[in-house]
């Protein structure tokens, strides 16, 4: 698999998630604010993903202020955590990264110019190795809950490219098909950007593991017909309830799954959970341009003057949730317990 998102010399590099899957490119972004606009304009995606590149921006705003006297340094630094954070709101990833980064330049404010950027690199580098660690976690815990040629269906993309690797509910997918437990799975084209016909469908292709692309209000048809046996999903915020807040479409699908007896799963690192927050009333929800509805691939589709809602998320209740795969194990209902529990103990192996 392409390497999502890194730190070379100067420059956070990042393969362009809007351009595949007719072109891999790698782009370059040289400030902190790019790496922003590289967030919100989608070219990196996913919960993960963005909380390694925000992680990335950081340590880049620390190379760049290194030969600034200590207060200009930290005020650098601390300026470029508040751009970040404010590029997405939905995925606590982002967030959470950035935090992380943030504690470390201010328990490093005494060091040497060039140890001050060292730590920070090493920092994000670290925040990069433990989500593609947590993956392959995620990937084992949940393959151990597939049955032997099911057929899964998935949304969004959730893959290695909206990672630092591997995949989160994609991680699951491929661990299975790793396994040989002879999966199928039927990926959703995921409305109004297509990350699961572009990405999820390219991803696929890349493992070698059977699949079909189906339109978004196909799965509903297929699960009367019993052409699914589980749902899989990622996620950007977990409720400390279990309350899901997943890419638009996902508490369709989970009210679906609940009418057909299918289980949902969903599949995120710890760091997706977001303890402080009560439940999912609680989780902003991010509103994305009019042009990503009334648009396809630069094409309109929509007449002028149309009013659009764009939200780019939904929230699922926890009651319509099975499972919840971290890469501390499988929480299940009731998650304010089994969540708190992981968290807590993923805190003290840390």
């Amino acid at each position: 698999m392409l390497e999502t998102v890194w730190l070379d010399d100067r420059l956070v590099r990042l393969v362009d998630q809007t351009l595949l899957p007719h072109e891999v490119r790698v782009v370059s972004c040289a400030t902190p604010d790019e790496v922003a606009g590289a967030i919100r304009g989608l070219r990196v995606r996913g919960a993960p993903a963005i909380g390694v590149a925000a992680a990335y921006g950081i340590a880049l705003a620390a190379a760049c202020a290194s030969a600034l006297p200590g207060a200009e340094r930290a005020h650098t630094v601390e300026a470029a955590g508040a751009v970040l954070t404010a590029a997405r709101p939905t995925a606590v990833n982002l967030r959470w990264a950035v935090e992380r980064m943030l504690t470390k330049a201010r328990e490093a404010r005494q060091e040497e110019d060039a140890a001050f950027a060292a730590l920070l690199r090493r920092e994000a580098d670290a925040i990069a190795e433990e989500d593609r660690a947590a993956n392959r976690l995620i990937g084992r815990w949940g393959e151990a809950l597939i049955r032997p040629g099911e057929r899964i269906l998935t949304y969004c993309h959730t893959g290695g490219l909206a990672t630092a690797g591997y995949g989160t509910a994609f991680g699951i997918l491929r661990a299975a098909h790793e396994a040989n437990k002879g999966i199928h799975v039927l990926a959703c084209e995921t409305r109004p950007v297509l990350q699961g016909a572009r990405l999820t469908a390219w991803e696929l292709l890349q493992h070698g593991i059977p699949a079909t692309l189906i339109t978004d209000n196909a799965a509903g048809a297929l699960m009367a017909r019993g052409a699914v046996d589980r749902v899989i999903v990622g996620a950007d915020r977990i409720a400390a309830n279990g309350d899901v807040a997943n890419k638009i479409g996902t508490y369709t699908l989970a009210v679906l799954a609940r009418a057909h007896a299918l289980p949902f799963i969903v599949a995120a690192p710890i760091s997706t959970v977001d303890l402080a927050c009560p439940d999912g009333a609680a989780i902003p929800i991010e509103e994305r341009a009019a042009s990503e509805v009334t648009h396809v691939g630069g094409c309109r589709i929509a007449p002028e003057g149309i009013t659009v809602h764009n939200p780019a998320f939904d929230v699922t209740p926890h009651d319509l949730v099975t499972a919840i795969v971290t890469e501390g194990g499988v929480a299940a209902p009731p998650f304010d317990r089994s969540l708190a529990a992981l968290a807590g103990a993923a805190a003290g192996s840390g």
